[in-house]
């Protein structure tokens, strides 16, 4: 069997264009547009750090710069086209994918349910009971409504941060969702007071959802290892992601070979059986600048990062101060299809500034005038998502 080779560069073009960074970010975005690139993407991770805006905002804006946060609050928690849970880590999900998380909860529950019960004994599902009919009759709650332990009976539970514990495993393994976020505490409810009936009427068989865990994950990363299309989601295992995608050559997959940045050699990957069809109908990235938050999913695999954009990163927010490279919370620099800096900032909304304390330039990239100008074009639009006034560089700040 004969197996084709791709460049590195002909495969970032591929990466970028299904990860919305493809295109121009000035197109206009609507609701149904933003829903639309949110399924493109297949989730946006949700992190607490907010040092110009939260990590879901950013990923969402550095593709569509119309985008604000009141837009995607009123997809999740007015229209509920949204949901809120886990990947590899805490995401907003599309609402028809909700089926498929019901196989996550199974697993969750069948992970959690024997150390909770181990270390807890029969007060683990008497909290659990007592939260859930608590929510029943009383409605959405958050974490603090349970922290008054001096008005509730000593069970022992609630002596081990028992509301937050007990609402936490309800939340992931499915007998409550999250209803909103009050400033970013999570609000809970029943799932079937939060949950479209309609997504939640479909139980996909354990062969329907490996199918769909698999093909959802390769039609987002166009080639993978059977580790990458697993860890897509987190939804499924490696062996069974293997199994999948043998199953399936000759049909949706095929085995491709992508080359390294720079001359490495080509890796086989399994890949789309279309890739070639998708190259073609992919244009070259626009030559603009985008700031990266730290948790975009372009960044979230070092490894494929590294072998397709020749891009060491890490945040380096639980590094020792004094062993960081670089910062605390160090946004990427996209120019076209290569990473070509890093940039060290914070949103000063008391000062009413965009404060831009450091800036790294890649090897093999310098901060011409053009590449000076196309990074104040990027910072701009930061600058209006963060809703501050300007921005201001530390003294020192070399930006020639």
């Amino acid at each position: 069997m004969t197996v084709e080779t791709i460049s590195a560069e002909a495969a970032r073009r591929i990466v970028l264009h299904l990860q919305g960074l493809g295109e121009s970010p000035r197109q206009r975005l609507t609701g149904a547009a933003l829903l639309d690139l949110i399924e493109r993407l297949g989730f946006v991770q949700v992190d607490s750090i907010n040092m110009v805006e939260r990590a879901h905002q950013m990923i969402l804006h550095s593709r569509r710069h119309a985008f604000r946060p009141r837009h995607l609050q009123r997809l999740l928690e007015r229209e509920g086209h949204l949901f809120e849970h886990w990947t590899h880590d805490a995401s907003i999900i599309p609402a028809r994918f909700y089926p498929y998380w019901r196989h996550r909860f199974l697993r969750e529950a069948e992970r959690l349910r024997p150390r909770f019960s181990r270390r807890h004994g029969g007060d683990f599902e008497a909290a659990l009971n007592e939260v859930l009919s608590h929510v029943r009759e009383n409605g959405p709650v958050l974490a603090r409504d349970f922290s008054d332990e001096a008005e509730r009976p000593r069970t022992g539970w609630w002596d081990w941060h028992g509301g937050k514990t007990a609402l936490e495993y309800l939340w992931r393994t499915g007998e409550l969702a999250v209803a909103r976020r009050q400033g970013f505490q999570k609000v809970y409810d029943l799932s079937e007071r939060v949950i479209d009936p309609a997504h939640r009427a479909h139980e996909p068989s354990p062969a329907e959802f490996v199918d769909w865990a698999c093909g959802e994950a390769l039609d987002r990363l166009a080639f993978a290892t059977p580790g990458e299309l697993a860890g897509f989601w987190h939804l499924i295992g490696t062996a069974e992601a293997k199994s999948w995608c043998e199953a399936n050559l000759g049909g949706r997959v095929c085995l491709l070979e992508v080359a390294g940045v720079d001359g490495a050699a080509p890796r086989r990957l399994f890949a789309r059986a279309d890739w070639r069809a998708l190259l073609d109908r992919t244009a070259a990235p626009p030559g603009r600048m985008r700031v990266l938050t730290p948790f975009d999913p372009v960044l979230r695999d070092r490894r494929r990062l590294q072998r397709l954009f020749g891009f060491d990163y890490r945040i380096e927010v639980f590094v020792p101060a004094a062993e960081r490279r670089f910062g605390y919370y160090v946004f990427p620099l996209l120019e076209r299809d290569r990473m070509v800096g890093r940039i060290d900032m914070k949103a000063d909304r008391k000062e009413g500034r965009l404060a831009v304390d450091a800036l790294w330039m890649e090897p093999g990239y310098r901060l011409t005038a053009a590449r000076a100008a196309r990074l104040d074009d990027a910072l701009e639009a930061v600058r209006e998502l963060a809703g501050v006034e300007q921005v201001s560089y530390a003294e020192g700040y070399n930006r020639t």
